[in-house]
């Protein structure tokens, strides 16, 4: 797993999935530590906490909604190689856990929440609030909607989460972060820092001239395993996804028409209406209200009475599709200028009336049909995947190559002569066949000639490949990289020189020299950064250069290399500056706020690894496996 965690990570896409997951997960409670103790014992049940068994389907519904809203965020899905590679399986596993653990505790506790008291945390909650500060009903149902949630299932989920937070609110109560403790990481996250300081590169490294070929010999001895050849294997690969094999289909005018017409409703524009709406208590004002608009209150008015604005009764246009059921029902049936009957929600009553009708327009076939031919070539494409597919594993299973394989079955099988561990070839460039995102390199490197290797899931399709031959690494000679060699070697001389220097000139300055003095001295100027915290970035300042000020006193000085050698820095410290704490800044109630949180987590976490303890909980490893497809 966790070279499963580095790989997937180690490029943009990991990075930007890692930095969304947890904020996805803690969607309703915290993860907490588990038993690791997994048990089969039914195949219908994942885990069972207490008297409360968590089924296959069930634990299939969280976890798969979970992706759903990563992807979402993220704007592509997650595959399940992908969720377990991060941990996801697992964090999931243990959220359900902890979660079900607290509704078994408030159960045992008898707590309870009531519709009432429901409403009101929902229609309180920030999220559904419009720029006025008020409830808007569509934005709910919008918001819900997007992270999957059916109306009924989002108002019974926060019931249970109310009652987890009865508990997890008691268990925290009153904890305070000490004063001092506030005080002192205060003081260390606004501590400020300037420096002045002066940059050495090249040009104070003086002339550098050319080796003799004796002093690269001997410098070439000395660090030959840095210019050591690295392991090259030849492979060979054979793609099949369904972007490739898209591309061959033929889609004729009478196919695409005829899934035109049955997505015809998807593609044509819905009818729009102007729809305003009053959300009521109860049925009985409802009632009340709308006796009064069909005796000529109008919508205004009314909402005015309620102490609404013309923007909270006014829907704007919308379509049905966009609105609650029942809501959108009883809209899109009304005449225009009509007043509806009282329509009953999850969270209150409605009355709504139509102002203004856009009818829809159809869509039109000539407009659509490059896209409809597309996707009839994709879904084609994915079918035909599978056919190939099962027809390569047959001739693998036969024993034949994957070269082999590829030409009787009409792909194009790519030959690499010689790739590294990196993905370049021996010239040092990045191989150009590999397609983009395929991970074949380190499978490879991974094998060994005459493997059966299993496919790579990649693009919706799969790869096979076979490693052909292995050069093994070699010691080069002198000949073979001289010119390396010797750019090498004049680093180390540039580098070695800007370090005796900026020593010879840290050494005068704790005499009590000048950096000015210095500076001109090596026709270099100097540079100033004033008022900069420990996580700031000042422009021009290296951030170690940054990390080595805090780690020097007033008027003391230093110096640190930076890119490599080529350049090194030579710095004083000349004022530090430690702002009185200010308990009623913005920055220390944020502070508090975060200490407070972590006190608090860490007590709920030890309440929940205790009562998961003495509940009981044993996890069902089959059933898990086969939720998050790690049985596959």
């Amino acid at each position: 797993m966790l070279r499963g965690m580095r790989k997937a990570s180690s490029n943009w896409v990991g990075k930007t999935i890692m930095a969304v997951v947890m904020g996805v997960l803690i969607i309703s409670f915290g993860i907490w530590g588990i038993a690791d103790i997994f048990r089969g014992f039914g195949q219908s049940t994942v885990a069972k906490v207490g008297h409360t068994e968590i089924s296959l389907n069930e634990f299939r519904q969280i976890y798969t909604d979970r992706l759903q809203q990563i992807g979402r965020q993220f704007g592509r899905p997650l595959t399940p190689d992908q969720a377990r590679a991060f941990g996801l399986d697992r964090q999931v596993l243990q959220q359900t856990i902890a979660e079900a653990a607290l509704d078994e505790n408030a159960r045992q506790l008898g707590l309870g929440q009531s519709d009432e008291q429901i409403r009101q945390i929902i229609m309180n909650d920030p999220n559904f609030k419009s720029v006025d500060g008020k409830f808007d009903a569509n934005r709910f149902q919008g918001l819900i909607r997007n992270f999957g949630y059916t109306e009924q299932r989002y108002v019974a989920e926060q019931r249970k989460v109310a009652l987890r937070r009865q508990i997890t609110g008691t268990i925290g109560a009153g904890l305070e972060p000490p004063k001092t403790m506030l005080d002192v990481a205060t003081r260390f996250q606004n501590e400020q820092r300037a420096l002045e300081f002066v940059r050495l590169d090249t040009a104070q490294a003086g002339t550098i001239e050319a080796p003799s070929p004796e002093a690269l010999a001997a410098y070439f001895e000395d660090h030959k395993v840095q210019f050591r050849a690295p392991e090259y294997r030849k492979i060979v690969f054979a793609v099949i996804s369904p972007e490739e094999i898209a591309k061959w289909s033929d889609v004729s005018d009478t196919d695409a028409k005829k899934l035109f017409d049955q997505r015809k409703d998807q593609l044509s524009t819905p009818e729009r209406r102007q729809i305003h709406q009053i959300v009521f208590p109860n049925l009985a004002e409802a009632q009340a209200a709308r006796e009064r608009l069909v005796g000529g209150l109008s919508f205004e008015d009314l909402g005015k009475e309620r102490g609404l604005t013309a923007a909270d009764v006014d829907l704007g246009l919308k379509t049905k599709s966009s609105l609650e059921p029942a809501l959108g029902d009883a809209a899109f049936a009304l005449p225009v200028g009509e007043i509806s009957q009282p329509i009953q929600g999850a969270i209150g009553v409605s009355i709504v009336k139509v102002d203004k009708i856009e009818p829809g327009v159809e869509a039109d076939y000539a407009k659509f049909a490059s896209d409809v031919k597309r996707q009839i070539a994709t879904e084609r494409a994915r079918t035909k995947v599978g056919e190939l597919r099962d027809k390569m594993e047959d001739e693998r299973g036969a024993g034949t190559s994957v070269a082999d394989a590829a030409q009787k079955l009409g792909l194009t099988a790519v030959t690499i002569d010689a790739v590294d561990r990196s993905g370049r070839a021996p010239n040092g460039q990045t191989v150009a066949d590999i397609p983009q995102g395929l991970d074949v390199v380190s499978q490879a490197f991974n094998s060994d000639v005459g493997v059966d290797n299993d496919a790579i899931s990649f693009k919706g399709g799969y790869v096979w490949y076979d490693v052909l031959a292995i050069t093994p690494s070699r010691d080069r000679n002198l000949d073979e990289v001289r010119d390396q060699v010797e750019a090498r070697w004049r680093q180390d001389q540039i580098a070695s020189r800007l370090k005796a220097k900026a020593t010879e000139m840290v050494q005068k300055l704790e005499q009590g020299g000048k950096l000015a003095d210095e500076a001109a001295a090596i026709n270099a100027k100097v540079e100033t950064a004033s008022g900069f915290k420990r996580d700031d970035s000042p422009a021009g300042v290296p951030a170690n250069i940054v990390a080595a000020a805090f780690r020097t006193a007033k008027d003391g000085v230093g110096q640190a290399p930076v890119t490599g050698g080529s350049e090194v820095i030579v710095y004083r410290v000349t004022d530090i500056v430690d702002p009185p704490v200010d308990a009623a800044s913005d920055a220390a109630k944020k502070l508090k706020e975060t200490a407070s949180r972590s006190l608090t987590d860490e007590q709920v976490a030890s309440y929940v690894t205790k009562l998961e303890a003495d509940i009981g909980t044993t996890i069902n490893q089959a059933a898990f496996a086969q939720v998050t497809g790690a049985n596959q």
